[in-house]
């Protein structure tokens, strides 16, 4: 028997403490989404929950919040390197474990024509950072060092070890 599995979206609070480490922010925001989700489904399923920021340094980008948000996003990331982290917790009944992955982008230099026109196709507004690699977003990247899938918002490879830990093997 194949492995069952829903999407269900919990709404908690994603606060954004500037203050903390990029990295410990997305730890803890996937343990608070699992405690939910958990809540909602019960003990027994088996819980994976993930958050995703980009950072420049000492500024945590989350999803904008307007199109002006997202200008400004892109114009920071634009000629420059940033790291993307991305927090997640497998939760089955008391037994948590949460595991984190970073991946450093670099974009090329954007123009303003080019950040522009790129908001108007709507993709950089529920993004981390204001772009999507998975879309239009991965014309800016010119290099990218680490897990591809850990920008599009899971690192399918830490993640898939982590499940071991709790019996799933993902290849059957």
């Amino acid at each position: 028997m194949g492995l069952r599995y829903r999407v269900r979206t919990v709404d908690i609070d994603e606060h954004m403490d500037r203050q903390m480490a990029p990295w410990l922010l997305v730890e803890t925001i996937s343990r608070e989404k699992a405690a939910a989700c958990a809540a909602l489904e019960g003990p027994e399923p088996l819980i994976i929950a993930a958050d995703t920021v980009v950072a420049k340094g000492n500024t945590i980008l989350g999803k904008p919040h307007s199109r002006e948000e997202a200008a400004d996003m892109l114009g920071l990331l634009s000629g420059s390197t940033h790291q993307v982290y991305t927090g997640f917790t497998v939760r089955r009944g008391e037994r948590e474990e949460t595991d984190r992955f970073m991946t450093t982008v670099t974009f090329r230099e954007l123009s303003d024509a080019e950040i522009t026109a790129y908001i108007a196709t709507g993709e950089p507004m529920d993004k981390a950072g204001a772009y999507g690699i998975q879309g239009k977003g991965a014309l800016f990247v010119a290099d990218i060092r680490g897990d591809y899938f850990n920008v599009m918002g899971l690192p399918v490879y830490r993640l898939g070890l982590v499940l071991k830990h709790f019996g799933v093997d993902c290849l059957t």
